[in-house]
Formats: structure tokens, sequence, C-alpha cells
């Protein structure tokens, strides 16, 4: 597993947070769920990839 996922995933939740934050002290408070749901999306998204390519390895070390 490289050190970039990690990064990815914290620089996503990092920038999600913060628009979350200005969002909710703005009293834009729907708009602030929304912006963590479509964060939590693309996290999900990026992992899927992830482990889609453990399986492959898996498939290839086990000759499947």
């Amino acid at each position: 597993m490289d050190i970039d996922l990690i990064f990815q995933i914290a620089g996503v939740g990092i920038i999600v947070a913060v628009l979350s934050q200005l969002l909710s002290r703005s009293g834009r408070d729907e708009q602030a769920l929304m912006i963590t749901i479509a964060g939590l999306v693309v996290v999900l998204f990026i992992l899927t990839e992830e482990i889609g390519n453990l399986f492959d390895s898996i498939k290839q070390i086990f000759d499947l």
C-alpha cells in the first residue's frame, strides 16, 4: 500500500472538514451535510479501486 493513498484520503478529509465548518458557521447546514456526504463518496470510490487492485493481486498470486 502506498503512502500516497493515505495522503489522498487525509487531503479529502481536511478539505471536507474545512468546507463543512465554513458552511455550518454561515448557517448552511444542509449544504455542509451534502459536502460531507460527497467527501465520503469520493473516499469510498478511492478505496473501492484499491480493494479491486488487492483482489487482482491475490488472483495473480494464487493463479486463479
